[in-house]
Formats: structure tokens, C-alpha cells, sequence
């Protein structure tokens, strides 16, 4: 099964952009993934193909409008009803590895790429559509987010990556960071390669590269590390919390 990638935006030029590269461009060539994209103008219906306005109630900038997105959504949906349909905008919810490994193992995915100020909010409040963010930043427009977004899911399609496993390990799969990584080699600028890494005790690796997971986790992302089950962030007494079984 090929995962099918559809993309709304007004500036189908950027697709496939860096994902025509690398092992997602490799795989792209090997139909292994599909991209369609969607030009949301060539559903405005005046002489100018104006897809924006001003907001309601005053402000700066221009907002989408909800009548032009919606035609372009409709026929998304009308010929792809069992993809899920996304929208990437700061307002959505944060996107999480899990959620990444659901959309990859399906038949594939559609995305709206808002600009400007946002989309009209009623656009959301009749369709169905999910709306995605990719961290508390704001970007010109959804289709640098919507490149990630796709980037995330591609490289878990069976016949991406190398081995099945190889990405088992990595951070969020687990729920925590990934251990540190080094290779030849072994002294560089008299930094030298961790001991137990070339001892070829695979027990000791395993328990050593756990235990970095878990130390990188608790002070670097310690919103992580209370979801995974650790110390609960903010207590005053320090106690902790056994994970919940």
C-alpha cells in the first residue's frame, strides 16, 4: 500500500522540496509514497482568485476565507473520504510521535496549509478537519510545518528506512529522549568514546544507554519525563511518584 500525500496550499511549488531528497525523495522515485498538491486559488471564484479578507472585527493582516477553503476541502474529501485531513496552525494540538506512527501506518494523509493570519474559524466548526501544531512558534505559513509533518510519517514507511528496527530507539518512542550517540572516531580532541560503549557487553550497553535516556530526559525535557512516570515536576518536597501500573 503506497501512503498518498495531498497537500492544500497556495504555493504548490514548495512541494516535494527537501523530500524529493535523501530517503524520502529515494522512496518517493520507488512509489513507496505518493504527493498531490491541491491549489487552494483555483477554487476562489472571482476575477482576482482572492482566497483572504480582512478579519472581522478589525486587525492587522488578512484572514483565509472559509467559503474559498471549504470547495478545496470538499473535493479533498470527496475523492479521498477515509484519509484523515489535517490543518497545520499554532491553535492545534501539539503533534507527538504516536500520533506520527498512526498516520504512517495508514493509507496517508491530507493537509491544509493556512497563511496570513489563520483560516476562518467556522471553516473547522463544519468540516472535518485536525487541527496540528509542531511547537509553540509561529511560521509564515503551514507548509514548512506540513514538509515536517510528512517527513515524520514517511521515513515510517515499510521500505524507508533500513531496517525495521532502526527507528525503535530513537526519542518519543518511549516516551523519553534518545541516548547519546558516538562513532570513530574513538579519541577526538581528547574526547574519547565512553568505556562501556566499546566493551561489547551488549548488557551493559543496553542498561548504559537506558539510564542516559532517563538522566537527558529528566533535566532536559522534564514535561517528558513526568508523562514517562519520573519525579512530578514543581513539587516542593521532591518526593517521588512511583509509575502508575
Amino acid at each position: 500500500m503506497t501512503f498518498a500525500a495531498t497537500v492544500l496550499t497556495l504555493y504548490p511549488e514548495m512541494f516535494p522540496g527537501p523530500l524529493g531528497h535523501s530517503l524520502a525523495g529515494r522512496a518517493l522515485g520507488e512509489r513507496l509514497w505518493s504527493l498531490e498538491t491541491v491549489q487552494i486559488r483555483d477554487f476562489a471564484t472571482d476575477k482576482h482568485r482572492s482566497v483572504d479578507d480582512t478579519p472581522a472585527g478589525g486587525g492587522a493582516g488578512m484572514v483565509m476565507r472559509a467559503d474559498v477553503l471549504a470547495r478545496a476541502v470538499d473535493d479533498v474529501l470527496a475523492r479521498r473520504p477515509d484519509v484523515p485531513l489535517l490543518a497545520m496552525t499554532p491553535r492545534g494540538t501539539p503533534l507527538t510521535q504516536a500520533r506520527v506512527r498512526s498516520l504512517a501506518a495508514g493509507p496517508g494523509v491530507s493537509i491544509l496549509c493556512g497563511r496570513f493570519e489563520g483560516i476562518d474559524e467556522r471553516l473547522f466548526e463544519a468540516r472535518p478537519i485536525e487541527q496540528v501544531s509542531i511547537g509553540d512558534y509561529v511560521l509564515s505559513g503551514g507548509e514548512m510545518a506540513a514538509l515536517t509533518l510528512l517527513d515524520a510519517c514517511i521515513r515510517l514507511v515499510p521500505g524507508v528506512m533500513g531496517a525495521a528496527s532502526s527507528g525503535n530507539e530513537e526519542s518519543f518512542e518511549s516516551g523519553l529522549l534518545e541516548y547519546p550517540q558516538y562513532t570513530r572516531p574513538n579519541d577526538w580532541e581528547g574526547r574519547t568514546i565512553p568505556e562501556v560503549l566499546r566493551s561489547g557487553d551488549h548488557a551493559r550497553i543496553g542498561a548504559w544507554r537506558q539510564s542516559r535516556a532517563e538522566t537527558d530526559t529528566r533535566l532536559r525535557r522534564p514535561d517528558l519525563w513526568e508523562r514517562h512516570g519520573g519525579v512530578r515536576v514543581g513539587e516542593p518536597s521532591g518526593a517521588r511518584h512511583e509509575k502508575d501500573e
